[in-house]
This record gives C-alpha cells, structure tokens and sequence, in this order.
C-alpha cells in the first residue's frame, strides 16, 4: 500500500513516515519551506520527498493520502483530493488505526516539557530491556530517530493538543488512548485555534475520559489549571509529582544540586533512588518525576529508572550545545512560550553561575505572533544579561516597544545577519548564547558559529 504524506516535514508527520515504511507501507510526501532535524531524517531514511504542493508532480497515484493538520483549504492538494474523492485520514487517525492497536499506550500531554518527557519515557523502557516503540515530536539523541514500532506491546507518544486537521478540530491526543497518562502542565497556547484556557481543559477532560479505569494519569500537584480539569472528571487511579513535600505523599525530588543535576526520587515519604545526569534545569527534575512514575505504572523498578536517566540525553533542540567558537557556547533551543523561555534559562544561571548569557529569540508561533503573551514575555527573559529580538515579517506587535520595557539591554533587528552582526561584536569567550525558535531561523545557528569563528 503506497502512502503520501502532506506535511511529511512536520515533528509529528516526519515520525508517522518512518513508522508507515516499517510497517512495510511505501511512503512519499510533500512539503515545503523545510529544515532540519526532519528534513535530514527523511532524507538519512531515504523517503521521497517533493517540495511543493502541486499534485502534478507527484508521479504515482497513491492509495491514501494523510495529511497533517498544517493543511488548510485552499491549498492545491487538498483540493485536489476533495474534488476528485481521492481516500485520506489524519496523522493521529492513522496511528490510532494502524500503529496504536493491542498496545501499551504512554502518552505524554502538557504545555511545556512533552518532548523531553516522551524521550526520558523512552529511554527508561528501553534500557529496562522492554524494546518500546516510540513516536516523539523531536529527535531523542539516545535513538537518532524521532519515532520505531518497537518490540513490544509498549508504545510512548507525545501527545500534542494541537488539532488534528482541517476536517477534525480535536485535539490530537484524543485518538491516541492512553493506558498511561502523563499531564504535565497546562497553560494557555496555540491563540490560533483555541479562543481561550478554558477551551484547552476541555480538550483535556476529553483526554482523561479515555484513560481506562485499570490506567493511571500522572500529574503536577501544584498545577491548578489541571487541578480544575481533574476536578470535572478523572475515572483512573492517579499520582501527583512535586518539587516541594507539603504533600507528604506521591513523588517528589529532593535537590543535592541547585540546578537539578543530582537528586533524590521519593514516593510516599520513601526513598527510592538518586538521579544523577548531565540535565540542568529544575523543569527536567520535574520531568524526570513524572517520566519516572509512568515507567512504574510499566513494570521499570524506580532503581532502575534512576540509573537509565543517567545515560539520558535530550532531544535535539532542547538546549543542543551546537557549537564553542573561540571559547563562546552556543546553545539552540525549542522554547517558544514565556514559561519555558524563563524554566530554560533559569536552569542555565543556576549552572554556569555569573557568566554572561545572551538570549536570542524569534517570535514564530502562532501564538506568539499574535501577540498573546506580550505582558508576560519580558519577564521571562529575567535570567539573561542581554536579550536580542529578531523581528520577522508580519509580526502583529512592535518588538521595540518591548525591548524598551526590558529590565537589561535589548535589540531588535529586522533580518539574521544583522543579529549575526550584532552577536559578533558584543560576544566574549566565557559567553552563553540562546537561540531560542520553533523553526529553522535561516540557519542562524551554523552561520553564527563560522562567523564566531
């Protein structure tokens, strides 16, 4: 059966590619404006794939078209197989119809941090011997693949509230029915299909309807946004993760390290093992908790949960140290929302203490663009000596207003190789850049590193 993929690019679709062709499927697809990680990964895969959206110059009719949510109406290809009746499902659909059956389902949901869960999830398993098959939303650098079947029934999914397409307006997650339910946090994203926080819990209380009353949901005790979602229905046995042990039940850390890089993992009131990585950042001890639950909930001895996150790398794009020209690090992270901007380079001043860190960011999402967190975007940036904006095309708000409002020297530049510029001759060695964008940003990160060089 031959597959074409629209959107074959995306985080999601480039993992539904891989795991179609191991399944057997002969699969195609098309995008465009593309970049790495997925656009190599196809490539080291050796799946075809045609830049553009003309349904011309795709040579050989296949037998089902999935199309990812990036679709709209409008788009030549879409209208394609509407007006000729051509057979086509969503991404989600297709895994839950080919992919997720008799399985094992781990699905890791939440704002921030599902990437990263999805991969420590992952890593847990498959040092534990269980061989899990895996579809992430990145590229975990202990696989070298964002997504694999696996060996056994056990299956970890990030599981994205982003919609499903442009003919199915829930969320992804709720196609993937989880045994195994990971909610990490929740907090208000994605401005351009939710009108509002509210609309999101509801999504997640679709969620929690589907996890079965033999499953378990991990959660934050201290997230009152899921504590609401909870609060309207939760028909499964569920266990809270926290930083702090006001609770004197369910997990929590307790630090050895300011920047989480050694602590110890207690459930109940009891020890059961110390983590110690290469990780920084108290948002990944929190992530560690609930990847750590889960994997209990699975069979993995906490013991041995500890010892696999210590051989655990992150995902690509979640603060991948790219390069060191002349003694100045430069890091390229996936942040893109207040809070994760703030979690990040938090977690890097607890690391490297006083040295200078300098934060560059691209207002790319759709949320971001639309301006929905202007209030509490320059806050965010508090941890960094100094903040440079690049300003892209169309952005609906004026970045100079901002960086007017920072508490420490900003700029904005309206193209790369100015930023590039700009990073030149104000970086020293013992500096930290963080290029912080949900997409390519035209290669800054290589161009930056020869410049520096």
């Amino acid at each position: 059966m031959h597959i074409h993929i629209l959107g074959i690019c995306g985080t999601f679709m480039g993992g539904v590619a891989l795991l179609a062709r191991e399944m057997g499927f002969e699969v195609s697809g098309s995008d465009q404006q593309v970049y790495p990680p997925m656009s190599t990964q196809l490539e080291e895969q050796g799946i075809a794939l045609t830049q553009g959206y003309d349904p011309a110059s795709v040579a050989k009719q296949p037998d089902l078209y999935v199309i990812g949510n990036a679709m709209a109406r409008g788009n030549p290809f879409v209208e394609h197989i509407l007006n000729n009746q051509l057979p086509y499902v969503s991404g989600p659909q297709f895994i839950h119809d080919h992919v997720l059956k008799d399985k094992w389902v781990i699905a890791v949901a939440g704002t921030h941090g599902k990437t990263t869960t999805s991969s420590m999830v992952a890593q847990i398993l498959d040092y534990a011997h269980m061989a899990p098959g895996f579809l992430i939303g990145g590229i975990p650098e202990n696989f070298g693949i964002s997504a694999r079947m696996g060996e056994t029934p056990f299956f970890v999914i990030e599981a994205d509230e982003y919609d499903t397409a442009f003919f199915d307006k829930r969320s992804k997650f709720v196609h993937y029915s989880p045994r195994t339910a990971i909610l990490n946090n929740l907090e208000f994203d994605h401005a351009d299909i939710f009108e509002n926080l509210d609309a999101i819990k509801k999504q997640f209380n679709h969620l929690l309807r589907i996890v079965p009353g033999n499953g378990l949901v991990v959660y934050p005790a201290d997230d009152t946004n899921l504590a609401d979602v909870l609060g309207k229905g939760c028909w499964t046995p569920s266990e809270k993760f926290s930083l702090e042990n006001s609770q004197q039940t369910g997990w929590h850390a307790v630090l050895h390290a300011d920047d989480g890089s050694e602590f110890d993992v207690m459930f109940g009131g009891e020890k059961l093992g110390t983590v110690r990585w290469n990780l920084l950042g108290i948002h990944n001890v929190s992530n560690a908790l609930a990847a750590i639950a889960a994997a209990r909930h699975a069979g993995v001895p906490v013991d041995v949960a500890c010892e696999a996150l210590a051989e655990f790398i992150n995902a690509k794009r979640r603060m991948e140290l790219r390069g060191e020209p002349r003694g100045i690090k430069i890091y390229d992270d996936f942040a893109h929302h207040p809070t994760a901007i703030q979690t990040t380079l938090d977690g890097l001043r607890r690391k490297i203490g006083n040295k200078k860190i300098i934060a560059v960011f691209e207002p790319r999402s759709n949320t971001m663009r639309k301006g929905s967190h202007i209030d509490t975007l320059p806050a965010s940036f508090a941890p960094a000596d100094e903040v440079v904006f690049f300003q892209p095309p169309g952005l609906s708000w004026d970045l100079h207003a901002m960086a007017k409002r920072m508490p420490q020297p900003a700029a904005v530049y309206d193209s790369v190789q100015e930023v590039i510029d700009h990073l030149k001759a104000s970086a020293h060695q013992g500096d930290e850049i963080v290029i912080m964008s949900n997409g390519g940003f035209e290669n800054i990160h290589r161009r930056l590193i020869e410049a520096l060089s």
